[in-house]
C-alpha cells in the first residue's frame, strides 16, 4: 500500500501522541519532579526547565528554511528519532558528575527537535489532507495530544513513585527516560512507514527567497492594527498561568517542612494525570461549546479570563491549609485544569480571529502562538525564585495578584469584528 492511499487515522494518531511527549517532559511534570528529587532548588528548576522549552517560542524563525530541503515526513521521522536517542544520551547523564548541565543540554535539543516534529506534522497534515479531511480528523490530533498527556503526567510521573522507593531516585528517572527513549524510536520507524508523502512541491527554491519572505511576514506582522495592544493581551493573559503552572507540582512534591503537600510522585501522577487531564478535556469541550454559541466578544474574553485565572485559588487553599485528604487536593486539581482547559480557549481564539487574518495568515498565527508561549516561558522562568523567597502559601496569594493585569487586559484590548479584510 503506497503512503499517499494510507488512512489518516494511521499516522495521525501517533504523531500527535508523539508531537506531544516531548512537550509535556519538558514543559510538564516530569524534568520537574526529576530535578526537584535530586535535590534542586524551585528556582533552578523554575529558570533551567523554562529556558529548555524556548525552541517551542522561536520555530517560526527556522521553520520556512525547511522547505529548502527534503519533505515533512523527513523532519518528523528525523525528529522522533533524535528524540528517541537524546532521551537515551540523558539517562546516561544521570550518571555522571556534570548531569545537570549536561542535561539541560540535552533537554534543550529535544525540545529543538519536538518543535521542528511540530511544525512539520502540522504542515503534513495541512497539505495532505483535504478540507473536509482536515475537519473530520482534527478531533483526533487533541485526543491523542491529551493521551500523550494521560500517558507522561499520569502514568510515568506514577511509575516514577512506585519505582522510587525500590530503587533511588537516579534509577527509578533513569528507567523513566528509557521508556520515552524506547517510544520514540519506536514512533519514528513506524512513522516512517505510514506518513505520506509529501505531494506539493515547495514554493521556496532558495534562501534568499525564505529571508525575503521571513522579512515581509514580520513586517507585516507588526503592521497590523492594534497589534501592540494584541501582543501585551497574549502575553499578559498567561502571566499567572506561567508561575503557577510550573510551581505546582513542586509544591505538591515538597515536604510538609517546607510547605508543600508531601505528596509521592505515585500520587502526583494519578491526580495530576488522570484526574486533572480528565478535567481539562472536560473543560476544553464545555469552552468550544459556549464559545460556538457566544462569539468572542469582551464579555465573554472576561468570562473565559475568569475561569483561565481564578482557579488559582484552588493551590492557595491547599498552601494555606496543608490539606491531607487526596479528596480534597484532588477536587483543587480537577477544578484549576478545567478551568484551564475552559479558559485556555479565550488566547487561542483571539490569536486566530484577532491576530492572524491576513496575507500570511498561517504564518501569523505560528507568531502569535510563538509570542504567547514566550511569555509564558518568561512568566515560568522566574515563578522559581518568587516562591523561594515567599513560600508557597504566599507564593501562591502572589499568582492570584498576578491575574489582575490579565482582566485588564482582556476588558481594555481592542476587539474588531468581521474585518479581518482590513487587518494587513
Amino acid at each position: 500500500m503506497s503512503t499517499q492511499s494510507r488512512h489518516p487515522l494511521s499516522w495521525i494518531p501517533t504523531t500527535w501522541f508523539a508531537m506531544g511527549l516531548p512537550n509535556l517532559v519538558l514543559g510538564g511534570t516530569i524534568a520537574s519532579l526529576l530535578y526537584k528529587s535530586l535535590g534542586y532548588t524551585d528556582a533552578q528548576i523554575a529558570f533551567w526547565t523554562g529556558l529548555i522549552v524556548l525552541p517551542w517560542s522561536f520555530k517560526p524563525l527556522w521553520g520556512p528554511f525547511m522547505e529548502l530541503y527534503k519533505t515533512k515526513k523527513f523532519y518528523i521521522q528525523l525528529s522522533q528519532l533524535a528524540c528517541g536517542l537524546l532521551f537515551a544520551a540523558a539517562v546516561l547523564s544521570l550518571y555522571t558528575s556534570f548531569f545537570f548541565p549536561l542535561s539541560v543540554t540535552l533537554f534543550f535539543l529535544i525540545a529543538f527537535f519536538g518543535a521542528t516534529q511540530d511544525m512539520a506534522a502540522d504542515g503534513i497534515y495541512l497539505s495532505e489532507l483535504s478540507a473536509s479531511q482536515q475537519a473530520r480528523y482534527v478531533g483526533w490530533q487533541g485526543t491523542f495530544y491529551n493521551v500523550a498527556k494521560l500517558f507522561s503526567n499520569g502514568g510515568m510521573v506514577f511509575l516514577a513513585g512506585i519505582l522510587i522507593p525500590m530503587l533511588g531516585d537516579r534509577d527509578a528517572w533513569a528507567i523513566v527516560l528509557a521508556i520515552y527513549a524506547c517510544v520514540m524510536l519506536l514512533l519514528g520507524i513506524y512513522n516512517r512507514r505510514v506518513l505520506p508523502e509529501s505531494s506539493v512541491q515547495p514554493s521556496i527554491q532558495n534562501a534568499a527567497q525564505v529571508w525575503r519572505t521571513l522579512k515581509d511576514v514580520m513586517v507585516s506582522f507588526f503592521q497590523k492594527k492594534h497589534i501592540w495592544a494584541g501582543i501585551l493581551f497574549i502575553v499578559l493573559y498567561r502571566f499567572a498561568e506561567g508561575q503557577g503552572i510550573k510551581i505546582m507540582p513542586l509544591f505538591l512534591k515538597a515536604s510538609m517542612e517546607d510547605g508543600g503537600l508531601g505528596l509521592s510522585e505515585s500520587t502526583v501522577g494519578l491526580l495530576t494525570g488522570i484526574y486533572g487531564t480528565a478535567a481539562f478535556v472536560l473543560g476544553s469541550l464545555a469552552a468550544g461549546y459556549f464559545v460556538s454559541n457566544k462569539g468572542l466578544n469582551r464579555g465573554t474574553l472576561l468570562l473565559l479570563c475568569a475561569f483561565f485565572n481564578l482557579p488559582f485559588a484552588a493551590y492557595a487553599y491547599l498552601a494555606f491549609t496543608q490539606a491531607t485528604s487526596l479528596w480534597v487536593i484532588g477536587a483543587a486539581i480537577a477544578v484549576e485544569h478545567f478551568g484551564y482547559g475552559f479558559g485556555f480557549i479565550g488566547i487561542i481564539l483571539f490569536i486566530m480571529q484577532q491576530i492572524a487574518p491576513g496575507k500570511y495568515q498561517m504564518a501569523h498565527y505560528a507568531f502569535g502562538s510563538a509570542i504567547t508561549y514566550f511569555g509564558y516561558t518568561i512568566a515560568s522562568m522566574i515563578s522559581g525564585a518568587i516562591s523561594d523567597y515567599l513560600g508557597y502559601a504566599q507564593f501562591f496569594m502572589w499568582v492570584l495578584l498576578s491575574t489582575i493585569p490579565a482582566f485588564l487586559v482582556s476588558w481594555l484590548v481592542p476587539l474588531k469584528q468581521k474585518d479581518a479584510e482590513s487587518q494587513t
